[in-house]
């Protein structure tokens, strides 16, 4: 066999791959966009964005990188986009991403294309999205695949694991999900679907890892509603409720609770109004007649022992509705002796500090605190290990991949398949943003090339123009401030003509620091007149580089601090 054949059966080879390319959500709790390609076929699995992290100022929002799919204009090939669920670690992204890759088609359950819609329309320079209402057993041709969508459990209505059969072999994601028998507002797993789904063979499964690191079996919504009625009935005063806006069935909760007990309710945060007004439209948020309130200010009409307040800020995000109001910053409501306070959520990792002083000044404020540490008043949304190993059991794979999480959850979610499930390494895939996984009909293993899966970052109305350099002048800014030096230069002589000014911010104090000031205003004129020469043209570029130096080293010298030096220099 010649060379040339032997390249083109090899690439034809690899072409008879299914490739599947995570561009976010591995390595981290977010940013969900997964690449399933097949030769010319190429389906994607949610577009989800994340929040930025404490060393990212000013940043929005990350989401995936699509770097991959805009080269040589590759989003041609997308065949369609399949939404999960509606959170917006899942469907975020959507508005910065959908009209960049040719506007595919997109296939979302009622409520996620509620969500989705709903949050397009403040992007008006965007175009309306054209969403495909899918159900549960909803079977559509996509290209090469064909995708048929199933219930599972989660933290919101309308979640569905996806079964899709490719030329290689059939995979099921399995969405977010847990396995509850006493669900809220929904209907519990139908596991005789599971095992229908199983009967016909899995190739691979890809299954979410976000509780793989804890034991034993998720918390049941009908545990957390018992607790929530014990607060309920006991609260003597207004009842100030705290928790995910998208957090659907405990907001369902909250609602019928409030009820029962015969409050009314009021809603704080953009997200939170936003969500309730869609979940209420489309029937998935039930209440009476009367028991949500069109304005939170409504409640200062009513008895305290018949209110009930629902808002964002359980994470203590600055801006957020509980924030405001343990400030007294929020326009309406403020604290009360006597008021209940309900952390209903988790504590993300690096919020913790945050978290705590809100706590502790609503306690300074003589109101009764509740977190879900003191009693289960939360349970999450994501399967722990039993339930892994149930999903595992039913559908018995040929390879099993973790998804959506931190990397120890990811090694946890492999570890537990090996050393509990009977898998062998090589049947499990330990993947990265970026890596490309191949999938044949008799193994699956990593590419030695990978693609991009940086992260773009959204600040305003920017998309991707916030990078290292703009993020590292961020957190300089932020630690040590900045030093302006404006120096007026004769262009003839090149000599200082009078002393330069100086503006300090988050530097230090210029009524306290004279002398320092004296002595950089010194190490400046020297600077500056060392690099110039009388009679010839001068590159200023050079001098200020040179000012920025000298004056940066001497500063650092002086103080131990690295402000961010921006010589300004005027030629007359």
């Amino acid at each position: 066999m010649n060379k040339e054949n032997k390249n083109y059966n090899k690439k034809k080879k690899i072409d008879d791959n299914l490739k599947v390319i995570p561009l976010g959500g591995l390595g981290e709790v977010g940013r969900n966009m997964m690449l399933l390609e097949y030769k010319d076929s190429i389906l994607i699995i949610d577009m989800g964005f994340r929040m930025p992290e404490e060393t990212m100022p000013g940043i929005d929002y990350i989401i995936p990188d699509i770097s991959y799919l805009l080269e040589n204009k590759r989003y041609k090939n997308v065949v369609g986009v399949v939404i999960t669920h509606g959170h917006y670690d899942h469907i975020g992204a959507v508005p910065y991403v959908w009209n960049r890759i040719g506007n595919p088609p997109i296939y979302a359950a009622p409520l996620a294309k509620g969500i989705t819609m709903k949050r397009q329309d403040e992007f008006k320079d965007q175009p309306k999205l054209d969403i495909n209402e899918i159900k549960d057993g909803s079977k559509i041709k996509l290209g090469v695949f064909e995708v048929e969508f199933f219930r599972q459990n989660h933290s919101i209505p309308d979640n569905m694991g996806l079964l899709i059969k490719t030329p290689v072999g059939n995979i099921v994601h399995t969405s977010d999900f847990k396995f509850d028998d006493f669900p809220v507002n929904e209907q519990p797993t139908d596991f005789k679907k599971l095992e229908r789904i199983a009967k016909d063979g899995v190739h691979l499964l890809m299954c979410d890892s976000t509780g793989a690191e804890e034991p034993g079996h998720s918390l049941s919504e009908k545990d957390i509603y018992e607790n929530m009625d014990k607060i309920f009935a006991g609260a003597k005063g207004r009842i100030i409720m705290a928790t995910f806006s998208s957090l659907i069935n405990r907001i369902q909760q909250a609602v019928t609770l409030s009820e029962k007990y015969n409050r009314k309710v009021g809603f704080i945060g953009h997200s939170m109004r936003s969500n309730v007004e869609v979940t209420k439209k489309l029937g998935y948020l039930k209440s009476q007649k009367g028991t949500l309130l069109k304005k939170v200010a409504e409640v200062n009409n009513l008895p305290d022992n018949q209110v009930a307040i629902l808002c964002t800020g359980a994470q203590g995000e600055e801006n957020a509705g509980l924030m405001k109001i343990a400030t007294g910053e929020h326009q309406s409501i403020s604290i009360k002796p006597g008021d209940t306070i309900v952390f209903s959520s988790s504590v993300i990792p690096g919020n913790e500090r945050s978290v705590q002083m809100l706590k502790d000044d609503f306690i300074r404020q003589k109101a009764n605190v509740f977190h879900y540490k003191m009693m289960d008043i939360h349970a999450g949304g994501h399967a722990q290990r039993d339930e892994i190993k149930q999903m595992i059991s039913i559908m018995k794979p040929k390879f099993f991949m973790p998804v959506h999480g931190q990397y120890s959850m990811l090694f946890a979610n492999a570890r537990l398949a090996e050393d509990e499930c009977g898998y062998k390494e090589e049947q499990t895939i330990l993947a990265d943003n970026g890596n490309i996984i191949n999938i044949t009909k008799d193994k699956a293993f990593i590419d030695k090339k990978s693609v991009s899966a940086e992260y773009i970052m959204v600040d305003g109305l920017g998309i991707g123009d916030v990078g290292e350099v703009v993020l590292r002048d961020r957190q300089m800014l932020a630690k040590d401030g900045i030093f302006v030096i404006i120096a007026v230069v004769n262009r003839k002589t090149g000599k200082v003509q009078e002393s330069p000014d100086v503006i300090s911010r988050g530097f230090v104090y210029l009524k306290e620091s004279k002398d320092l000031l004296y002595q950089a205003r010194k190490k400046v004129i020297a600077t500056i007149e060392k690099s110039t020469t009388s009679g010839q043209v001068t590159n200023w570029t050079y001098v200020k580089d040179n000012v920025r130096n000298n004056l940066g080293d001497f500063l650092f010298q002086k103080t131990e601090r690295r402000p961010m030096v921006l010589p300004v220099i005027i030629e007359v």
